[in-house]
């Protein structure tokens, strides 16, 4: 019995600090992608779109981001709904407002659309 109970305790402590040593995963409270959120803030992607540092985002650094990479043949499209006033740039703030894209599954983030039933 003994021998039992200590190896309950190990294997307990063993588990808990194995957890304890996962690096905390985006989209966690307190993690990159804030609170209950699964990706960086507008912010963060702002400021990582804006290459030269302007405080503006260009047709030309927008589609060097990954969401214009991703469908090029719709990124300049894309710009000009961001860019409210048309004015050629995006700043912060039209940035802040535009929709941004459903994030599927990911921590904090809503799950997939369900699968169409019969297939």
């Amino acid at each position: 019995m003994k021998l039992l109970t200590s190896t309950c305790l190990c294997l307990a402590c063993a588990a808990s600090l194995a957890l304890a040593d996962k690096p905390e995963r985006p989209g966690k409270p307190g993690g990159p992608g804030g609170p209950g959120g699964g990706r960086p803030n507008p912010e963060e992607i702002f400021k990582h779109l804006d290459a030269n540092s302007d405080g503006s985002i260009s047709l030309d650094e927008f589609k060097a981001g990954p969401r214009a990479k991703e469908h090029p043949e719709k990124a300049e499209e894309m710009f000009k709904k961001i860019d409210a006033d048309g004015d050629g740039k995006v700043t912060l703030e039209e940035f802040k407002k535009a929709p941004r894209p459903p994030h599927h599954g990911g921590p904090g983030g809503p799950p997939p659309p369900p699968a169409e039933a019969g297939k």
